[in-house]
């Protein structure tokens, strides 16, 4: 679920302070937090591994998902959280 520089020139998506892979446009799913150079949602990553998946499997199921940004993801759903019980 990748895309091309230039669909990701066209959408200019933004980087959520202090994250290098979480990015957000609103022409991007919604504007749903989301993989940098993807279409995959934070929202769907976590899914996958509510599930059990593993981040090698997620990476095999959605091809150009780093799964090096896993720890990033889910430092960022814990955040949010934080900001929901706040």
């Amino acid at each position: 679920m990748t895309y091309s520089k230039s669909m990701s020139e066209k959408h200019s998506e933004k980087l959520f302070k202090g994250y290098q892979w979480i990015v957000h446009h609103p022409d991007l799913l919604g504007g749903q937090p989301a993989v940098k150079g993807t279409r995959i949602s934070v929202a769907q990553v976590l899914e996958c591994l509510s599930i059990g998946m593993t981040p090698q499997e997620i990476a095999e199921d959605y091809p150009g998902f780093p799964p090096e940004c896993l720890s990033e993801i889910l430092k960022f759903a814990a955040e949010q959280m934080q900001h929901v019980a706040a």
